[in-house]
């Protein structure tokens, strides 16, 4: 029986008819679902003449008059073109440093593997393309370290969640920079923060860190001023702007209240530009060089900004998908006359963008210069808000109509939307990878490391037609050997380690991908249990993936301990009676089972904070070549940064610490705990050496 030319499409658009769920157990996409995927990834389907077009219009991009405008390769190894070109045709190369080479396709049409890692510009017939070869892997944390094998050791904070005088009400890059030199002084090897992309400018009460509104920029909020532009000219700005009593009152706060301190700190941005655009500053030629080096991704980011401002003054509202159609292409005559009508405006934005910069650019360099082996470790957000300056900038590239989630599993019965929007793969292949490309060099620019959030989207993610249920969407496969190759080559070029947050629901045979290229994977302390309470031997840890104790998405030690994640979800009506019975039994013998395994290893414990204590030695212990404990962990913290599933009612992403950044690390339990993790990472280095 033939194929149904509604599943042909399907299948040739990359989406997989037939999945399995977290249960193992096989499952369906409905043809009505399979229809709006499909209608949102612009394959019109409404009827067989029209399933017929998209399969024709496929086709064509596919076929062999068209070669695609960047293709991949692995150092050393032969690259077949006997698709697009018949055998012994002469290559011309220009390699990216400008040497020129003359080369042959081979009898079978190969390109011999004689070209070095980077991207080199390919003649053949009349055809020009890009080719990025890419190194044999990531680079490794062995390379970074001066005797192999690595076993080093960080810690994982939420930026915000930092304190210091001054600070209007929630850590920036100058905490940050406190932070990298008091742990690089206690001999920490990476500081792994969270997100710090751009979010919505227009609507404050949208901040989590993982819903930006671009990858490409960063949160101007993070900005350190003071730092860059020094102490008296802030102080100069807070007058003139009447921001003490406000600033101050912010400070006192025990959470982040978003809302009013970003309207604080634009004020404070606004007075500082004002002066710093009035005559001959000493720091304009560097700004102008940085907005110059930025390029378009920059430009079109500010013209975002001040055309959302424009569109809300006008009553067209924030979401770009509904404003006029010009107003909608970052290339159209009316965008570019109403950038030169505004200046200023646009050249705001970007003063911030150079001040979030610079500021980034002084703790990566506060953490490499005072000894770290891999300094601050970013992290990259798996999608982008689909109404935000990216997916606006780059709309053939980001799938604006469909959001990212998970299908129903077992935690969430109802599955997840996250509201973000992914890579268009047919999109990213017709641009040469250049979204994919130019994300990962703005979040490595200035980073010793990149934790890449849900790393399972470089090989599928769950999409979901905007307006329908988590359980309406369909996986979306994507080049994974495409993307990992041009990942390699970006790490190499940035000396950056790669990190993949491989949690959850991971394809067969992803996780070996991943440690082939040098990714490493993650392994979490209170998911590492065979069955409730059978946690993982120190040795059978693998040596592939990263250890810690815990996410930002998880109770700290001290909550797990103390059931907090589950009177969380009491309280907030999350689950019923009997799932939260069973919830607390199965925690019961993980309690249990915790404490069993760390005393077999490190003797009697005496209460929870031994507990977490030891821990933190048996993370420390384990063959990862890295290990990052939360910063929630080294105090003993038990509150979580963020309760997965709610909105409201939990304080997401606005939990502070009540000591000073510069005394966070001289608490007694943090310096007994970072003692006792530098002391079990040199323990497991003299083991395995």
């Amino acid at each position: 029986m033939s194929e149904p030319l509604l599943h042909q499409l399907a299948r040739q658009a990359g989406l997989a008819r037939d999945w399995v769920d977290a249960n193992n157990r096989p499952q369906q996409v409905s043809d009505d679902v399979l229809r709006r995927v499909l209608e949102a990834l612009g394959h019109g389907c409404a009827d067989d003449a029209q399933v017929r077009d998209s399969l024709a219009s496929l086709a064509h991009s596919d076929d062999a008059e068209h070669v695609p405008p960047l293709l991949t390769a692995d150092v050393g190894q032969a690259l077949a073109l006997d698709r697009y070109f018949a055998g012994g045709r002469p290559v011309r190369c220009t390699l990216e440093d400008g040497a020129q080479l003359q080369l042959q396709l081979d009898a079978q049409g190969r390109l011999p593997g004689q070209l070095p890692p980077g991207y080199h510009q390919l003649q053949i017939e009349g055809h020009a393309f890009t080719l990025a070869v890419a190194p044999a892997g990531c680079v490794a944390l062995h390379d970074r370290v001066s005797q192999p094998p690595a076993r080093c050791w960080g810690i994982s904070v939420q930026l915000y969640s930092l304190r210091r005088p001054g600070d209007g009400g929630y850590g920036d890059c100058m905490a940050l920079e406190q932070l990298a030199r008091s742990a690089a002084e206690r001999g920490a090897d990476a500081l792994a923060i969270s997100p710090i992309h751009a979010l919505s400018a227009f609507d404050q009460h949208h901040y989590s860190p993982y819903s930006p509104s671009s990858r490409l920029l960063l949160n101007s909020l993070y900005a350190s001023p003071a730092a860059i532009l020094g102490e008296r000219a802030v102080r100069q700005a807070v007058e003139a702007c009447g921001l003490e009593q406000a600033l101050e009152a912010l400070e006192q706060e025990p959470l982040v209240d978003w809302p009013r301190a970003a309207e604080a700190r634009r004020r404070l941005l606004q007075a500082l530009y004002k002066d710093f655009s009035q005559g001959d500053h000493p720091q304009r030629s560097d700004f102008d060089s940085f907005r110059e080096a930025a390029g378009e991704a920059l430009e079109h980011h500010c013209r975002f900004e001040v055309l959302q401002a424009e569109a809300v003054d006008q009553g067209l509202g924030a979401d770009w998908r509904n404003w006029p159609e010009a107003w909608r292409d970052p290339y159209h005559a009316e965008v570019q006359s109403f950038a030169a009508s505004y200046p200023a405006r646009i050249e705001f934005h970007a003063f911030c963008q150079w001040l979030s910069e610079r500021s980034l650019q002084r703790a990566q360099e506060a953490a490499r210069g005072n000894g770290m082996a891999v300094g601050l470790i970013a992290d990259l957000a798996v999608g982008a808000d689909g109404a935000g300056s990216q997916a606006w900038s780059r709309q053939d590239e980001l799938l604006a109509n469909l959001t990212v989630g998970a299908p129903p599993d077992i935690l969430n019965r109802s599955g997840q939307d996250w509201g973000i929007c992914g890579f268009s793969p047919e999109g990213l292949k017709r641009n040469g990878y250049r979204a994919f490309i130019e994300m990962l060099r703005a979040n490595l620019a200035h980073a010793g490391g990149l934790r890449i959030d849900h790393v399972m989207g470089l090989r599928r993610l769950w999409v979901i037609p905007r307006g329908s249920k988590p359980s309406e969407g369909a996986y979306l496969e994507y080049p994974l050997d495409d993307l990992l190759r041009l990942l390699a080559l970006e790490s190499m070029r940035h000396g950056a380690v790669i990190l993949g947050e491989d949690l959850g629901t991971v394809p067969e045979g992803l996780r070996e991908a991943l440690a082939k290229s040098n990714v490493l994977g993650m392994r979490v302390l209170p998911f590492e249990q065979a069955s409730p309470g059978n946690f993982t031997p120190i040795l059978d840890w693998p040596d592939n993936a990263l250890a810690t104790t815990g996410t930002h998405d998880l109770a700290p030690l001290a909550g797990w301990l103390e059931n907090r994640d589950i009177d969380w979800s009491h309280r907030l009506q999350l689950i019923d009676a009997a799932t939260e019975l069973h919830w607390r039994h199965e925690r019961q013998k993980e309690h249990a089972g915790l404490r069993r395994t760390l005393e077999s290893n490190y003797g009697p414990l005496e209460d929870n904070d031994a507990v977490i204590d030891a821990a933190i030695r048996y993370v420390g212990h384990t063959r990862a070549p890295l290990v990052l404990v939360p910063l929630e962990d080294l105090l003993g913290c038990d509150e979580q940064p963020n309760l997965p599933g709610t909105t409201e009612g939990h304080p997401n992403w606005r939990r502070r610490f009540a000591r000073p950044v510069r005394e966070l690390l001289d608490d007694a339990d943090a310096a007994r705990r970072l003692e006792l993790l530098a002391q079990a990472r040199e323990q497991a280095w003299e083991r395995d050496r």
